[in-house]
């Protein structure tokens, strides 16, 4: 389905990212990976992918925080192998504190690569889905980008944004047969989420497991975290042409958290 296609996938290193790389690339689309490694790990990752796959693969760890090695990262990307054709907006980074005490640089890169960044790959990336007449947006916000939670400040009003921004790009792109969409996990099994999970077992003095289920119910009545897998599975069929009339959605894949 994605043969021919190339797919940009930031934070594509580890979690929900990696997952959805390897669901794209079984299905022949070419990869733009991105993370937190080394140039010699990331180059490694890449040839892992192709030769597994029969793919091409680019990779980079340009710092999401810095407008200008966006541009240049997408800039490479695109001479590399030729478009953007699938946009996949994954990076995040966390960080919990009440808003009266949080800091000012954790504010600061939470919003730079939780949401300016989608901004600017975007912008970077539309011009070759214009001239293609084909394109997919996909936005990882979070169930936090439709309701709030104690601690988040900076993380739901990222979240919240990203849902904002990829409406209006869906507006401006519709008629250019581009989608623009976002969606909003709720608990996933990541290993991001075990620092959190040991928290809750060492303060009620329970089991890895015990506390695994009670943080995943204390917000949604599904007791169980969503695989990275099925959230890659998501984003291919957002990539279908079946969910061509899908656009500026903002989609739940939370276990009816916000169904309450």
């Amino acid at each position: 389905m994605l043969h021919n296609k190339t797919a940009l996938i930031t934070g594509s290193t580890s979690g929900i990212g990696l997952a959805a790389a390897h669901v794209l690339a079984e299905n022949n689309c070419n990869l733009v990976l991105h993370g937190l490694m080394s140039e010699e790990e990331g180059q490694a990752l890449a040839a892992q992918f192709s030769s597994t796959y029969g793919i091409n693969v680019f990779f980079s760890n340009a710092d999401l925080r810095e407008p200008q090695a966006i541009a240049h990262f997408m800039e490479q990307a695109i001479n590399e192998l030729g478009s953007i054709d699938i946009l996949v907006n994954n990076a995040g980074i966390q960080h919990t504190e009440c808003a009266a005490d949080f800091p000012l640089n954790k504010w600061n890169d939470i919003i730079a690569i939780n949401l300016s960044a989608s901004f600017h790959t975007i912008q970077q990336a539309l011009p070759s889905m214009e001239k293609n007449g084909w394109g997919r947006i996909i936005n990882i916000a979070s169930v936090h980008g439709l309701v709030g939670s104690k601690n988040k400040s900076a993380y739901c009003a990222a979240k919240h944004g990203i849902v904002g921004l990829t409406k209006v790009i869906a507006l401006e792109c519709a008629e250019m047969g581009i989608t623009a969409n976002a969606i909003c996990p709720g608990w996933v099994d990541t290993p991001l989420i075990n620092n959190q999970i040991e928290q809750v077992a060492h303060e009620q003095a329970t089991t890895f497991e015990d506390a695994k289920y009670k943080l995943v119910t204390a917000k949604q009545p599904l007791p169980e975290m969503a695989d990275p897998r099925q959230i890659g599975e998501f984003i291919l069929f957002l990539c279908s042409d079946g969910a061509r009339s899908i656009t500026g959605a903002a989609l739940p894949m939370d276990g009816a958290w916000t169904a309450q």
